[in-house]
């Protein structure tokens, strides 16, 4: 495992999308994994920019995302699919066909998981990015999620819907259920970004790090992976 501190979010923002940026420049047809949540958002933003330079280009590009809300359709505003189309999807010359998000309206659920995660089998991603839940969460597998979980349907702690509520009017509009990729699956990527911002994220970050492979902290596991760097500010770093 690689540990990168930066100066401040803008900082970890611009690591994080050269690491992108870079293989885009020597792979045409990657495979990007992408994560929501108030994190990425800076990277996303500077991949946007090179994307407006002439630098890279999304034409041949694929994306899985990690995760979606159950009950809520992708048109409407607090779907990450809409925060994908808004974030990046709509600003660059990416082709829709091409992104695949779980459908968390799905009339049968456990078929979308099962679909989904024979995807990920055909679309293994060249870089993972991947966020940090204040419990030590990455995509939706809450702590205890098995490690050699695939896409599955899970129930979020009360600890992730109050995290969350900060995006919604009140807490009683945070959906209960979501759609995950599992962990084994994430592991399955080449190379994982995991990017950390502020205060709230120090103790996951320190559990993730220092506290040995422990299901209670899930992103634990990813001290196993061959090829992950976490990108931190900071704040996030302040207790290591």
């Amino acid at each position: 495992m690689k540990i990168i501190v930066a100066d401040n979010y803008n900082a970890l923002s611009q690591i994080g999308a050269d690491l992108v940026i870079g293989l885009l420049k020597t792979k045409k047809n990657a495979v990007l994994g992408l994560a929501t949540g108030t994190t990425p958002i800076g990277l996303y933003q500077k991949l946007i920019e090179a994307y407006k330079q002439g630098i890279v280009s999304f034409k041949q590009v694929k994306t899985v995302n990690l995760d979606e809300y159950v009950g809520i359709e992708k048109q409407n505003e607090q779907s990450y699919a809409y925060f994908m189309r808004k974030n990046l999807f709509d600003y660059v010359d990416i082709d829709l066909n091409n992104t695949h998000i779980p459908n968390g309206s799905a009339q049968n659920l456990q078929k979308e998981c099962i679909d989904y995660s024979l995807l990920l089998t055909k679309t293994r991603q060249d870089i993972q990015i991947l966020g940090l839940g204040s419990n030590g969460h990455i995509g939706f597998n809450e702590p205890f999620t098995a490690f050699d979980s695939k896409t599955h349907l899970v129930k979020l702690s009360q600890q992730t819907i109050n995290d969350n509520a900060r995006l919604f009017e009140s807490k009683n509009q945070v959906p209960t259920h979501a759609i995950t990729m599992g962990i084994s699956e994430i592991m399955a990527a080449k190379r994982i970004i995991l990017l950390a911002s502020g205060k709230n994220k120090a103790k996951a970050v320190y559990d993730a790090i220092n506290g040995g492979v422990n299901a209670k902290c899930p992103a634990s596991v990813l001290s196993l992976h061959s090829n992950c760097t976490f990108i931190l500010d900071r704040e996030s770093a302040s207790m290591l």
